[in-house]
């Protein structure tokens, strides 16, 4: 995988602000809000790691934002981002019943942030597409399936097109976690308060 100049800043901005989350997390680990940074951190960091482990990176997210439930269980921004890392663990399972137990756990979510806070329409739009997420991960697998399945010319292109479009498949199915994840992040630094870089 290579990196662009912007994927590796941000890269490094959500390793900062991993490092960061930890080291606060030592000094208050009751800091609900500090425990969803961490969260969206790692859930950010997960998408650079595609092709190694980014469902251990997710679980690790889950864990922090469940842990800030725990302190504020009505915390809805919470809320919102653990049902987007259900949603990305989701649609990385290649097995449908499973990845439907992590979209069920999306959708609950998702249906507690609105519950919390109503007039989101970020929470409403989300909840309503979390309903479509079964369906677009059987796409995703059926097409996937189908290409490599497809007859026509020789052994050995088939073989070359079946590996391409079993590729492109992989990097749409990542595309949209990514969106999903980079959506999470955008709208977590927006609410953090990082400081402007030094001028060069």
């Amino acid at each position: 995988m290579e990196f662009s100049q912007s994927d590796f800043d941000r890269l490094l901005l959500s390793e900062h602000n991993r490092k960061t989350a930890e080291a606060n997390y030592a000094k208050d680990p009751l800091d609900a809000d500090n425990l969803t940074r961490w969260g969206e951190a790692l859930l950010e960091l997960s998408h650079f790691y595609v092709l190694s482990s980014p469902k251990k990176i997710i679980n690790e997210a889950i864990s922090k934002f469940e842990e800030a439930l725990v302190i504020d269980p009505a915390k809805h921004y919470t809320l919102w981002s653990l049902g987007n890392a259900h949603t990305s663990c989701g649609f990385l399972t290649a097995d449908l019943s499973e990845a439907k137990g992590d979209f069920d756990k999306a959708s609950e979510c998702f249906q507690r942030a609105v519950d919390e806070e109503p007039t989101n329409e970020l929470y409403q739009k989300s909840l309503e597409v979390s309903t479509k997420a079964p369906e677009l991960h059987m796409e995703l697998h059926k097409h996937g399936i189908n290409q490599q399945t497809l007859g026509g010319g020789s052994s050995a292109s088939n073989a070359q097109s079946s590996k391409k479009k079993s590729s492109d498949l992989k990097y749409d199915i990542f595309g949209w976690v990514i969106l999903a994840v980079g959506i999470v992040a955008w709208v977590g630094m927006a609410n953090s308060r990082i400081p402007p870089p030094p001028a060069r």
